[in-house]
C-alpha cells in the first residue's frame, strides 16, 4: 500500500518528463523543458561534482529550520528556558536528518532520486532520523526538567519535511541529468578492459555517452566492442584541451604503466583542475557500488585505503551492535518464534528448523539456523542446490518466509553466538563454498570478514540460482569489504527494511 502510494505521488507531481534519445548505443535522458536563463544557470552551476551536494545540504537545513521554526510557533505549546535550548533541540534534529540521509545517498549525484526505490529509502530514513531524534531529546529532557519540546511538533515537524525534501531532490535531479545530458565520459583505452567496461556500462542506468580514444591509435575507426558500439577515435591531446566543455570526466581503461610521463602529468593537473579522472575501480565503486573482478589480483587486499583491519575501533563495535540487536531482536520477535514454527508443522510437518553447515571468517565451519521453507529434501544427489524462481520445492508458507526474509530469524542465535554478524556476506554452504573457490577467482577474499544475515549484495542483487550469479554477488562483496565503515552498514540496514516492508525478498 504504501509503495503504491508514493508511486502515485511521484507519478502525480511528475514535472521532469523526458525525451528519449538513441546514440552510439546509449539512451540519454534529458528533461523536456527546463528552459530560461535561470534554469540554465542552474544547470551549469550543477556541472561541478560538488554542486548537488552543496544544494541538497542547503536546501535541507534552511528547509527544516524554517518547518520547525514555523510548527513550533503555530503550536504555541513548547517552551524552553532558554533560546539556546531551542537551538540546540533544532541542531540535535537537523544532524541526525543529515546523517541519515547521508547513508542513503541522499547527497550522492550518482544516485537516482526520482526512482520509486529511492523514495522509499527516503521515507525509511526519515523516518529513522525521527525516532532516534526523538530518543535523543527525551532522554537529555529527562535530565533538564525546564526543556519540555512537544512530541506533537516533532512528529509534524517531521511529517512536513519529509515530501518537501523529497521533492527538491527530485527537481533538482532533472537539472543534474540536463547539465550532464550534452557531456561525455572521455574513456582512455581501446584494448579488451575498455570493450568490458563499455558492456557493463551499457547494461547500466547511466545515460551519458562514452568517447573512446586509443593510445596508440591503432584500433581507430574500429568499433569498440562490435557492431554497433561507438568507434574507437584518436587525437587524444586535442580532447584533453577541451575537457571543461565536453566531458563530465575521464575513465582510465589503461593500466598506469602504458601511459607515458608527460600523459600522466597532465592527467593529474586535470583531476586537480578541471575534471575528475577515474579509474576502472573507482568509476565502478563510484557509480555502480561493486569491484569488477577484472582488476582485482592476489594483492588487492594489501592495498592502500581498505578501512577494514582486526585492531579497527569499528570492528569491536560492530561486535557489540550484533549482540545487543540480535538479543534485542530475539525477544521482540519471540511470538514469531512459536507461530511461524507452528505454520510449517501444519503444512508439512517436522522438522520447523532448518539446519547446515556453512563456512565463516577464515574458513571456519559452523552450523546455521533457518526457519525451513522448503519441503523435506530427497536422498537424491543430484537435486539442484539452487533454489529457482517458482521453485516447487518451497512451500506456501515457505514462500511468504522468504519474501519477508522471516525465514532468517533462528540466524539471530548465530550472531548472538558470534558465528556472524547482522552485516555481511551471505554464509553460503559449506559444498558450495568449495565449489565456488575452485571455480571464481579470488572468491576466499569474501572470508576475510564474517558473514552476515543481510548484506551489500542481498539488497543489491536477486537471489543467486547459478555460477553466474555467485560471480555477480562477489562484486558486491568485495566492494563491502573494501568500504566495512558504519556508513554503509546503516546503508543495508535501511534497503533491507525495504526488501522486508515492501516484499522484495524470494
Amino acid at each position: 500500500m504504501i509503495e503504491h502510494i508514493i508511486a502515485g505521488v511521484m507519478a502525480n507531481g511528475e514535472e521532469s518528463q523526458t525525451i528519449t534519445e538513441e546514440f552510439g548505443g546509449f539512451r540519454r535522458t534529458e528533461p523536456a523543458d527546463v528552459g530560461g536563463e535561470q534554469a540554465g544557470r542552474l544547470s551549469r552551476f550543477l556541472n561541478h561534482e560538488w554542486s548537488p551536494a552543496a544544494l541538497y545540504l542547503f536546501l535541507d537545513v534552511v528547509s527544516w529550520v524554517a518547518i520547525y521554526g514555523i510548527v513550533c510557533w503555530l503550536r504555541r505549546d513548547v517552551f524552553y528556558a532558554t533560546p539556546l535550548q531551542f537551538l540546540v533541540i533544532d541542531l540535535i534534529q537537523l544532524v541526525v536528518i543529515v546523517q541519515a540521509l547521508y547513508f542513503i545517498g541522499g547527497y550522492d549525484r550518482a544516485v537516482e532520486k526520482r526512482a520509486l526505490s529511492y523514495a522509499a529509502e527516503h521515507v525509511l530514513a526519515i523516518a529513522a532520523a525521527a525516532v532516534v531524534s526523538a530518543m535523543l531529546i527525551y532522554s537529555a529532557a529527562t535530565f533538564d526538567q525546564t526543556m519540555k519540546p512537544s512530541r506533537g511538533v516533532l512528529l509534524l515537524s517531521f511529517i512536513i519535511f519529509l515530501p518537501v525534501s523529497l521533492w527538491y531532490r527530485r527537481w533538482i535531479r532533472q537539472y543534474v541529468v540536463a547539465s550532464s545530458a550534452s557531456r561525455s565520459f572521455l574513456v582512455i583505452g581501446g584494448g579488451a578492459a575498455a570493450a568490458r567496461f563499455y558492456e557493463a556500462y551499457r547494461d547500466s542506468p547511466n545515460g551519458q555517452q562514452l568517447e573512446f580514444v586509443d593510445l596508440n591509435e591503432e584500433r581507430e575507426g574500429q568499433p569498440i566492442a562490435g557492431e554497433g558500439s561507438p568507434l574507437v577515435q584518436g587525437n587524444l591531446a586535442a580532447r584533453l584541451n577541451n575537457l571543461n566543455e565536453r566531458y563530465s570526466g575521464i575513465i582510465l581503461a589503461e593500466r598506469a604503466s602504458s601511459l607515458s610521463t608527460q600523459l600522466l602529468e597532465r592527467l593529474v593537473r586535470a583531476q586537480f583542475q578541471q575534471t575528475r579522472v577515474y579509474t576502472l575501480e573507482s568509476f565502478y565503486e563510484t557509480h555502480w557500488r561493486y569491484l569488477p573482478l577484472g582488476i582485482v589480483d592476489p594483492f588487492w587486499p594489501l592495498q592502500t585505503g581498505f578501512q577494514l583491519a582486526r585492531t579497527s575501533p569499528y570492528h569491536y563495535l560492530k561486535r557489540l551492535f550484533d549482540v545487543a540487536a540480535s538479543a534485542a531482536a530475539l525477544i521482540i520477535f519471540a511470538p514469531l518464534f512459536v507461530l511461524i514454527p507452528l505454520l510449517i508443522w501444519m503444512e508439512d510437518g517436522h522438522p520447523a528448523l532448518f539446519r547446515q553447515e556453512r563456512v565463516g571468517r577464515d574458513g571456519r565451519r559452523f552450523v546455521l539456523f533457518k526457519f525451513r521453507t522448503m519441503r523435506q529434501r530427497s536422498d537424491n544427489v543430484n537435486e539442484d542446490i539452487y533454489t529457482r524462481r517458482n521453485d516447487q520445492r518451497v512451500t506456501s508458507v515457505g514462500r511468504w518466509l522468504r519474501k519477508l526474509r522471516l525465514d532468517e530469524l533462528p540466524q539471530l542465535w548465530n550472531a548472538l553466538k558470534g558465528d556472524i554478524s547482522m552485516i555481511g556476506p551471505r554464509a553460503e554452504w559449506r559444498e558450495c563454498a568449495e565449489h565456488y573457490e575452485q571455480t571464481i577467482p579470488f572468491y576466499h577474499f569474501r572470508h576475510l570478514v564474517k558473514p552476515g544475515i543481510t548484506g551489500w549484495a542481498q539488497v543489491n542483487y536477486p537471489y543467486g540460482e547459478s555460477d553466474e550469479d555467485a560471480v555477480e554477488k562477489l562484486k558486491y562483496d568485495l566492494y563491502y569489504i573494501r568500504h566495512y565503515s558504519l556508513k554503509l552498514d546503516a546503508m543495508i540496514v535501511l534497503k533491507t527494511m525495504y526488501t522486508m516492508l515492501f516484499g522484495k525478498g524470494r
